[in-house]
């Protein structure tokens, strides 16, 4: 665990102290709301790397083929982008939901937010 990620862990737990929380449940939350940043932060790298395929497949679809097969080619290429870039944005709109999911799993149950 990074320095920083431990530093906010430990202001996590003093606000839960505040709070009436005992440390041990407070550090269980920290805890699994770190582990839960760390799979958002996985799921980020997925969509980063979907927009990696997305450029190198905009290279392909400029070369400039004037068969049949050639705009059958890019036809099919245009189609796969299209699916890809939606499944990107999924991938960015899950990272959004996955942060929000850990921000209530900081807190214990019995505190709960909306």
């Amino acid at each position: 665990m990074a320095v920083q990620d431990m530093a906010v862990q430990d202001m996590a737990v003093q606000d839960m102290a505040v709070l009436g929380v005992t440390a041990a449940d407070a550090l269980e939350c920290a805890s699994r709301s770190y582990e839960v940043q760390q799979f958002a932060a996985r799921v980020a790298r997925c969509a980063d790397e979907a927009d990696a395929v997305l450029a190198a497949l905009a290279r392909l679809e400029l070369q400039s083929w004037q068969s049949p097969a050639g705009r059958a080619y890019r036809v099919a290429l245009s189609l796969h982008a299209a699916a890809l870039h939606r499944s990107r944005d999924a991938l960015l709109d899950a990272v959004a939901v996955v942060l929000r999911h850990a921000r209530n799993v900081a807190q214990p149950a019995d505190r709960m937010g909306p």
